[in-house]
C-alpha cells in the first residue's frame, strides 16, 4: 500500500472505523474515523482526503448523501462505499453517483486496503457480490444497472403487491387495471429478475428492501 494516503472513514460502528483507521496508520496512511455525517463533511473540507470510505447506513442520512456533501467540499476525494448490505437499490445509486468502488464488509481486510489504494489512483473496485448484480445494456457502459432498476414503475408496483400476498384480482383492484394486465406485468417481472415463483418473488422483494419483512 502506498504510504502517505489521506483517508477519511465514516461508519456508525465506532470500533470498526477505528480498527480500519489503525490498520491504515500502520501502513503509513493518515487516517481519521468519524461516525457523525456532519462531522465527516467538516473533516473532508478541512483535510481534503484522497479517499473517503463510507458506510451506507448512517444515522439520519445515507452514505450516498454524505458522498454528495463531501464532493461539494472536497471534489478530489474518491469515494469507496463499504457496507454490510448489498442490494440492487444501493448498487444502482452507486452506479448513478459513479463512486469509485463498493465493497461488502464481508471482504477480508487486505482486500479493503488494496481497494483503498487502487481507488486513490483512479481505479475502481467492486465486490463480486456487487458486480454480479450489474447488467450491461445494449449501449454498453452507459447503460449499467441492476435487475430491479430494469423494472418499470408499474412492474415494480405489481411486484410489491404480490410480495405483500395480494392475489392477482386484488392487485388489479388496487391498481385500477385488469387482471390480464396484472398477469402481463407479473410475467415481465418474473422474466426480468429470473424468478418464476411467488414465494421466491416475495423473498426477493424483502431481500432487496422493496418491502418491509
Amino acid at each position: 500500500m502506498r504510504r502517505g494516503l489521506s483517508v477519511l472513514i465514516v461508519d456508525d460502528h465506532t470500533l470498526l472505523g477505528e480498527m480500519l483507521a489503525a490498520e491504515l496508520a500502520a501502513n503509513g496512511c493518515a487516517a481519521e474515523a468519524v461516525n457523525d455525517p456532519a462531522e465527516a463533511v467538516e473533516v473532508a473540507s478541512r483535510v481534503q482526503p484522497d479517499v473517503a470510505v463510507l458506510d451506507i447506513d448512517l444515522p439520519g442520512l445515507t452514505g450516498f448523501d454524505v458522498a454528495a456533501d463531501i464532493a461539494s467540499v472536497s471534489p478530489g476525494t474518491k469515494v469507496l462505499m463499504l457496507s454490510a448490505f448489498v442490494r440492487n437499490g444501493y448498487v444502482d445509486e452507486a452506479l448513478r453517483m459513479e463512486v469509485a468502488g463498493y465493497l461488502s464488509k464481508s471482504e477480508p481486510l487486505p482486500t479493503v486496503l488494496e481497494a483503498i489504494d487502487a481507488v486513490a489512483i483512479g481505479d475502481r473496485r467492486f465486490s463480486d457480490a456487487v458486480r454480479s448484480r450489474i447488467v450491461i445494456g445494449k449501449s454498453g457502459a452507459e447503460e449499467r444497472k441492476t435487475l430491479t432498476a430494469m423494472l418499470t414503475d408499474r412492474e415494480r408496483t405489481v411486484l410489491e403487491h404480490v410480495a405483500h400476498g395480494l392475489s392477482q384480482k386484488q392487485v388489479a383492484t388496487a391498481m385500477g387495471i385488469s387482471i390480464k394486465t396484472v398477469q402481463h406485468h407479473l410475467s415481465h417481472v418474473m422474466d426480468k429478475v429470473g424468478i418464476h415463483d411467488r414465494v421466491e418473488l416475495s423473498r426477493y422483494a424483502i431481500r432487496e428492501g422493496l418491502i418491509e419483512p
